[in-house]
């Protein structure tokens, strides 16, 4: 259950309108790295997580204050946009008759589809995307992710600042730098916690006792010249603790595979030499037969 109250977590009242500006303040709002990112990634890993207790409040405490976020950028666009299109256009043609052409640059959207309101989109008009978040169920996983993403998120809002004079907007834009910057540590703080209370190790290594032990310890440098080896990352013990860091300069292949890729299926009409001889003509329900019989084989495997 989510409680609403009216007011905002903080004032979201520019000095005056600029439909200019709002087309680039959607970025952070609607953007992939915009608040209703950060929004739903957390709500998501939130309602995902399988920690009860201070975790999971975390997660959903964050989560719940980005609505409050996503609710100041909304009211912020929508004051943005007050008067325009004919206020913006009229300014731009004065100075720029091709800007007037296209309603004063601002995004056509903005009044055509939401009335002089704010959009679920980025700066470029693209809708966002549920392909933003990351909810991985494996919260060492996600506070890395989520730190990324503040990082991002604080990177693009501070240069919007930096593109507006009004006072209103900075006042807010200086509360949302400061939030950032506070969850970016915070997510960095309960990653410590994680490794520090047995639930995650510094480095994902799930299975790691089937990885090529030959090649978990070693800087495969394949560039000559490469200077990386000079890198703390080249050299020293492995964070793990569980042996020195190996340097391979100048890495040559591990195989001598081309990649050479098999015959053509003759209907697809691809480019093909007939280096591998005559392509397999496929049939509608190939695919389907193939997985079928892979399935029926490990099935018969497992029996045997």
């Amino acid at each position: 259950m989510f409680r609403h109250v009216k007011e905002l977590q903080f004032e979201s009242k520019p000095e005056k309108p600029d439909a200019l500006y709002a087309m680039k303040f959607q970025e952070i709002l609607g953007g992939q790295y915009g608040e209703m990112t950060v929004m739903m990634q957390y709500l998501w890993q939130g309602w995902s997580c399988r920690v009860p207790g201070k975790y999971k409040d975390m997660i959903m405490d964050i989560g719940t204050e980005e609505i409050a976020h996503v609710e100041m950028l909304t009211t912020m666009l929508a004051r943005l946009l007050e008067g325009a299109p004919a206020e913006t256009t009229a300014a731009a043609a004065a100075a720029n008759p091709v800007l007037a052409a296209t309603l004063g640059g601002m995004n056509p959207q903005q009044a055509i589809v939401a009335g002089g309101g704010p959009m679920p989109t980025n700066s470029m008009g693209v809708p966002w995307n549920a392909g933003y978040i990351v909810a991985s169920g494996n919260l060492l996983a996600d506070f890395r992710a989520n730190a990324a993403a503040e990082h991002q998120g604080r990177l693009q809002t501070s240069r919007l600042y930096g593109m507006t004079d009004d006072p209103g907007v900075k006042a807010m834009l200086q509360f949302n730098l400061a939030r950032d910057t506070w969850h970016q540590q915070q997510w960095l703080l309960g990653i410590e916690s994680l490794v520090e209370e047995g639930y995650a190790d510094v480095v994902e290594h799930s299975h790691g006792d089937e990885e090529d032990q030959r090649w978990n310890k070693a800087v495969y440098s394949p560039n000559p010249g490469s200077t990386s080896g000079e890198g703390r990352w080249a050299q020293g013990p492995t964070l793990l603790g569980d042996g020195q860091i190996e340097y391979v300069p100048d890495a040559p292949p591990l195989t001598d595979d081309t990649g050479v890729l098999p015959a053509p299926d003759p209907n697809l009409f691809a480019t093909y030499d007939g280096s591998q001889g005559p392509g397999t003509p496929g049939t509608p329900g190939g695919g389907v037969r193939q997985a079928t019989e892979g399935l029926v084989g490990k099935v018969k495997d497992a029996l045997d």
